[in-house]
């Protein structure tokens, strides 16, 4: 009988195409170098020519970079910081990397204790999830189509810990929690634990209001900044730990412009025994130290730069959003000023949809992703009806308003006035031929 290989969730002909450029190969130095190749071509498309706007982004500074692939990060450095801590001898200068890391988050968020050792952020979230719940506890998060992320969701590590989740209530016009709903909804289920974390974020959540009643049965609150995590540590958001928030958790990678990996700081000392019993040995054990010492970078850099870059990336998604929205391109929040993030929700219902836009778009080196909408079920992940757009990257580049214009008349060029994308591509890399160097760093 022969057999029948099972399906492969990748896609079967970009799997093929791996296949025969391997088989084709001469040897495994020439497969080698077909890695080498591919990596390269995303490197001049992506790195240099294009018009990247994916919120979940950022361009990291040559020092980062650099540190990325330092030696360090060949050194093992099991455990906690501290030579008793440690699984392995000849860690001493790990442990200053290490210690300076942890240092910096506990100075840029003002926090009393920071974790730096989350190689991603649904880490961070999976650690406080094993640290701070039980399964069969109650929880209540933020439904994926008004943006919540699955990492908190049935299908993440909430779900994986076996919590009965429940959802937040939203006014979907408002793009914010409905409290009043909250309140009847809360005091009815008595979660041990909220998650206020979104991948759509537009607008500050109500996280005093939302503390003060879950706190009348000592619930927590937990938020999950994935990607306000760099706009709160230039103070260009909400302050979630001074307004409540037991716990913060968020990647490194978004806005905050450094390594991709996890943060998560705290000030209550009755939850750091739990949180780092669950980070070390359940959830990391080798931790990539050149990412944590590219992590300490990015966060010295905050430090000096955070404030302006962040606003400059807030101002950059407002006038985004409202050029897009004056040409015709439908944008969420427009009756509240569109957005007080880094990111810009069109509603491409009438465009064929956030799959297709986000295709067509590439086609001319703007880079975007298909995004749900609050009209939109879970079940249409693969074709929803939005489009996320970011401005990190290109405020890091050094656009700004007239850029973000430019930008508008790019992408309504080819979803309103139908223009071909190859013909609109190279006016994204006239632009983008302009703006190679990474600002809001040492050094430039």
């Amino acid at each position: 009988m022969t057999a029948i290989a099972p399906p492969d969730i990748h896609d079967a002909d970009t799997l093929g195409a791996a296949r025969a450029l391997l088989d084709a190969a001469a040897d495994p130095e020439a497969m080698q170098k077909e890695v080498l190749a591919a990596v390269a071509r995303n490197e001049q498309w992506r790195g240099n020519e294009c018009v990247n706007l994916l919120a979940p982004e950022a361009l990291v500074s040559p020092t980062v970079r650099h540190l990325l692939s330092a030696e360090i990060g060949q050194r093992a450095a099991e455990g906690h910081i501290g030579p008793v801590n440690r699984w392995f001898a000849g860690t001493k200068h790990i442990d200053e990397v290490e210690a300076l890391c942890v240092e910096l988050l506990k100075r840029l968020f003002k926090s009393n204790y920071a974790e730096h050792r989350l190689v991603a952020s649904m880490i961070g979230n999976m650690a406080v999830y094993a640290a701070l719940t039980e399964p069969g506890d109650t929880v209540m998060t933020i439904p994926q189509p008004v943006g919540g992320h699955s990492s908190n969701r049935y299908d993440g590590p909430a779900g994986i810990r076996g919590l009965n989740i429940l959802d937040v209530p939203y006014d979907t016009h408002e793009l914010e929690a409905d409290l009043d709903a909250f309140a009847t909804e809360a005091r009815k289920a008595r979660p041990k634990l909220v998650a206020l974390g979104a991948s759509m974020t537009l607008f500050p959540l109500p996280v005093r209001e939302i503390n003060e009643i879950v706190k009348e049965w000592d619930g927590i609150v937990f938020f999950d900044g994935a990607h306000q995590l760099g706009l709160i540590a230039g103070g260009q958001f909400q302050d979630p730990l001074r307004e409540g928030a037991d716990i913060i958790t968020g990647s490194a990678g978004k806005t905050f412009s450094g390594p991709q990996s996890g943060v998560a700081v705290w000030n209550d000392p009755k939850l750091t025994k739990p949180l780092l019993d669950a980070v070390f040995p359940a959830l990391a054990a080798t931790h990539q130290v050149n990412r944590v010492a590219a992590l300490a970078a990015a966060a010295a850099e905050l430090l000096a730069f955070g404030p302006e870059y962040m606003a400059n990336i807030v101002a950059n998604a407002q006038t985004l959003a409202h050029a897009l929205h004056t040409r015709g391109v439908p944008v969420l929040g427009a009756h509240k000023g569109y957005t007080r993030t880094h990111q810009v929700i069109g509603d491409v219902r009438q465009f064929g949809g956030g799959l297709e836009v986000a295709h067509r778009l590439a086609k001319a080196n703007l880079i975007t992703n298909k995004n749900l909408l609050p009209n939109d079920t879970p079940e249409d992940w693969d074709r929803p009806s939005g489009l996320r757009i970011g401005t990190t990257e290109v405020t890091r580049l050094g656009m700004g308003e007239l850029e973000m214009q430019a930008i508008a008349d790019m992408i309504a060029g080819v979803l309103v006035e139908g223009r071909d994308p190859e013909h609109v591509k190279q006016e994204a890399l006239e632009l983008r031929a302009g703006f190679q160097t990474v600002k809001y760093c040492f050094g430039t």
